[in-house]
C-alpha cells in the first residue's frame, strides 16, 4: 500500500485497486493542472452565459477538504496571519457582495509588497435585520491598520450604491480583524472547522478563493507505511478507519493524526518543499 499523507491525515490505499502509483513525492499544487487553452472572446462570452445559468454554488466536501489544506499549509509558510471578517452596511445581493469583496482584494494587493490570502463565503444567522446576508472571512499574511482599512471598506461600500439603514450606522464590526498564531495548529483548525467545514450555505457567487502563491502550495506527499508506523510509536494516532471491497479486502486505510511539538517535525519535508517554493518566487 501507499500513503497520501496531509498535516493530521494520512490514507493509506491500495494500488492493485486503483491501478495507479504516483510519479510524483508531492502533489496538490496548482503548479502541477495541465494548462489550459486562452480564452477567447467568443468563449468568454459562452463562460459568461453559462455562469448567468449556473445554479447556486456551496462548498462540496472536497472543497472544504482542499480549503482545509490550503489553509494549513499557509500557516505553514509564515509566523503571522490575520483573521479578516467582512460585513456589509445593508441588504446585499451575492453579486454586489463579490464584486466589492474583488474590488476590495484588488486594492490590498496595490498597496502590499506580498498580499496572500484564503477567503469564504458565510451566510449571517445572528443578524435579524440583514438574515441571510453573505459576508467573507479572510485569512491573509498581513498586517491591518485597523482604521485606515475599516474607512476604506466603509467607503467602498458607499460609493457602490450600498448605503446604511440610517446615516451615521457605520458598524465598527464591518472590518473585523484578529490576529492569528501560525504556530499554534489547532487554533488555525478551530477557524477552518468553524467557518468551513460546517458551512453549507448556498451562495449565486464565488464561495471561496485563495491567492496564486497559496494556489501552488503542494498539501500532500506520498509515502510508504513506515512513514505512519511512526506516529503508531508515538501513541499519536487519534483514530483509525478501515474501508474495505465486496470481498471484504481493506483497499483504504485512514490515520487521523494528533498534531502537536513532537509529530510536527515529521511534516517537515512538505514545509521544505513550500518554503522552497515562495523563496523561489521573491
Amino acid at each position: 500500500m501507499i500513503v497520501k499523507n496531509t498535516y493530521g491525515i494520512s490514507v493509506a490505499f491500495s494500488t492493485k485497486q486503483y491501478g495507479v502509483i504516483p510519479k510524483r513525492e508531492f502533489t496538490g499544487s496548482a503548479l502541477d493542472r495541465k494548462k489550459q487553452e486562452p480564452i477567447t472572446k467568443l468563449n468568454a462570452k459562452k463562460k459568461e452565459s453559462k455562469d448567468k445559468e449556473r445554479k447556486e454554488r456551496s462548498l462540496s466536501p472536497r472543497s472544504k477538504q482542499k480549503i482545509r489544506k490550503k489553509i494549513t499549509c499557509f500557516a505553514r509558510c509564515y509566523k503571522r496571519l490575520s483573521f479578516v471578517t467582512l460585513t456589509f452596511l445593508n441588504k446585499v445581493s451575492d453579486e454586489q457582495a463579490i464584486n466589492l469583496l474583488r474590488k476590495f482584494v484588488d486594492n490590498a494587493k496595490k498597496r502590499s509588497e506580498d498580499f496572500q490570502y484564503v477567503w469564504v463565503a458565510e451566510r449571517q444567522t445572528k443578524n435579524d435585520v440583514f438574515e441571510g446576508n453573505v459576508h467573507f472571512h479572510m485569512i491573509t499574511n498581513k498586517y491591518w491598520k485597523i482604521e485606515k482599512w475599516w474607512n476604506y471598506w466603509i467607503d467602498l461600500q458607499l460609493k457602490n450604491g450600498i448605503k446604511p439603514r440610517d446615516e451615521d450606522y457605520k458598524p465598527s464590526s464591518a472590518f473585523d480583524v484578529k490576529q492569528l498564531n501560525s504556530k499554534n495548529i489547532r487554533s488555525i483548525a478551530s477557524y477552518v472547522t468553524k467557518y468551513v467545514t460546517k458551512n453549507n450555505a448556498k451562495f449565486k457567487c464565488q464561495v471561496w478563493n485563495c491567492s496564486k502563491r497559496v494556489s501552488e502550495l503542494y498539501t500532500d506527499f506520498y509515502t510508504t507505511e513506515e512513514y505512519t508506523d511512526q506516529f503508531k510509536r508515538m501513541g499519536a494516532v487519534l483514530k483509525e478507519m478501515e474501508v474495505k471491497d465486496h470481498c471484504n479486502r481493506t483497499f483504504l486505510k485512514v490515520k487521523m493524526i494528533n498534531l502537536n511539538r513532537n509529530t510536527l517535525p515529521l511534516y517537515k519535508r512538505l514545509d521544505d518543499k513550500n518554503n522552497e517554493l515562495l523563496k523561489y518566487h521573491n
